[in-house]
């Protein structure tokens, strides 16, 4: 089921929630043994038949943890590990590479069938979740050797579907906390508030987002190429639709998992205010880019070896960062379009030196480089949208001005198709750029939980000082706004569409 679904939000939460909190009742280990329950039901709900290979896969790699764990530091050790990896990486690669890989090599003369496999929903965030803790494992970094702890660890439905992705270190001793299974009025407060942020960042923005995007890059015709204003429209909407739509799910894993007393790691923290693409990718998909590292980039070498060797690592790492998200040359385009990206930086940096701890660039000097970064992404958007890499390089050139302008109605039909009113489109710009431009999510529920706590003396909020009882006003207000908005956000619920993260 959905987050943005009436079934969730009225019947499974509550229910789940309030069972788990009975459960806590009788102690730790029974509410972690229903919450493990729980997020099971929670991933049939969505197809029962692919319940058997999360199941196979934690039991898998539970036994060879164990083993692992057991023979620390020996070659059998070391043996299972390489053998427990390559199984997994060869049970992603069936489900989400084997047709692609097969179509592939039809393009080079082959004929063989494709063999139609159905992703399993969640498939590439599990793998790699147990891939990180295998690998741990044999660092002798795990100590916990609980089965409904792994299990509940795997399967925790906020993150179980698309991120963040957990580090047993992070949630797994969280598990074993008696005050986690036992209701809090705070947390279950600031969750609620995270929560309704996230799903109004989807079910308002992203989802108003999605048919501009969808008119230009879903138009199905070939010959129906859009003029510059439709192109930039598209490119646009897709951009903001993506950030709105993946922070929105994440803001709504973290909330709901404020309320069942777990902390999450954060995943975004406003990317789209970077002034460099290594500060986009600090902000962006957080949880990804720290595996790609400690996991990919820095068993290749890292920066060892010179700046030869690490600008090769960070193309390698980007693009196979890319292939994660898909099954498509597009997705290794984007992935290496980012690691050219990133090198480029990497060498504009060296080549001005460090600046000074502190020292602040020129209003006029971060604006460009804000503006430079967004325009990046916006062109790196293009391939991860497209269906194709010659339609990637369509959109481009329409941006470009290669099809001309475009005008008036035209803009707004594709192949036909009628995409939306051009002043809602505007207006809806107007609103994304502004509110990322505000501060985050994270940041005002950190203003809430200080309130919350009943602390004493002025707060400082946007660097000023503000008194408790006018913050409390505050809060009441924002209370009032956070239930208009939540209200508004159910009303949609009708059009309710699936996060885009689901299909990577």
């Amino acid at each position: 089921m959905l987050f943005n679904s009436y079934e969730f939000i009225f019947a499974y939460l509550p229910i789940v929630l309030a069972l788990y909190f009975l459960a806590g009742r009788i102690g730790v280990r029974a509410a972690a043994g229903f919450l493990g329950f729980a997020s099971l039901a929670f991933y049939a709900w969505w197809n029962v038949a692919f319940l058997p290979v999360l199941c196979v896969s934690i039991a898998f790699n539970y036994g060879a943890g164990v083993l692992i764990q057991r023979h620390a530091g020996s070659m059998l050790g070391r043996l299972v590990l390489y053998a427990a990896v390559g199984a997994d990486l060869a049970a992603l690669a069936f489900y989400k590479y084997a047709d692609f890989l097969i179509a592939s090599s039809n393009r080079l003369g082959t004929s063989l069938p494709l063999l139609d496999v159905v992703l399993p929903i969640g498939i590439s965030f599990f793998t790699f979740t147990q891939i990180a803790f295998l690998v741990d494992t044999s660092r002798g970094h795990v100590k916990e050797r609980r089965f409904v702890d792994y299990v509940l660890f795997v399967s925790y439905f906020p993150h179980l579907i698309a991120g963040p992705m957990l580090h047993h270190a992070q949630v797994m001793p969280q598990f074993s906390r008696p005050s986690a299974c036992r209701p809090d009025a705070q947390a279950i407060a600031v969750g609620i508030f995270i929560f309704v942020i996230g799903l109004a960042k989807k079910v308002l923005i992203a989802d108003s987002f999605a048919p501009y995007a969808a008119g230009v890059f879903d138009h199905g015709s070939p010959t129906a190429q859009p003029g510059l204003a439709a192109a930039w429209m598209g490119a646009l909407a897709y951009t903001f639709q993506i950030y709105f739509d993946f922070s929105g799910y994440s803001d709504m894993a973290v909330g709901l998992s404020r309320m069942f007393g777990i902390n999450l790691p954060v995943n975004f923290r406003s990317p789209y205010q970077a002034t460099s693409i290594v500060d986009f990718w600090r902000r962006w998909h957080i949880t990804l880019s720290q595996f790609l590292r400690d996991y990919l980039y820095i068993p290749l070498g890292g920066s060892r070896g010179g700046n030869a060797r690490r600008y090769v690592n960070l193309l390698v790492t980007m693009l196979l960062g890319g292939l994660w998200h898909g099954a498509n040359w597009t997705f290794v385009a984007w992935g290496g379009l980012h690691g050219v990206y990133l090198v480029a930086n990497h060498l504009w940096r060296a080549r001005r030196g460090h600046e000074p701890a502190g020292r602040r660039a020129p209003r006029a000097a971060a604006a460009l480089s804000w503006a430079a970064t967004f325009l990046a992404v916006v062109v790196a958007w293009v391939f991860f949208r497209a269906h194709g890499l010659q339609q990637a390089l369509d959109v481009l050139g329409a941006m470009a001005g290669a099809n001309g302008l475009g005008s008036g109605d035209a803009m707004l039909h594709v192949a036909g198709k009628h995409i939306g009113s051009g002043r809602f489109f505007v207006n809806m710009t107007i609103l994304a750029f502004a509110l990322i431009a505000l501060p985050n999510s994270q940041t005002i529920a950190g203003w809430l939980e200080k309130l919350l706590s009943g602390v004493e003396g002025p707060v400082v909020v946007l660097n000023r000082k503000i008194s408790p009882m006018a913050l409390s006003r505050a809060a009441s207000a924002s209370a009032l706004v956070c239930a208009l908005v939540f209200f508004a956000a159910v009303a949609m619920l009708g059009r309710k569409a699936e996060f885009l993260y689901f299909q990577f």
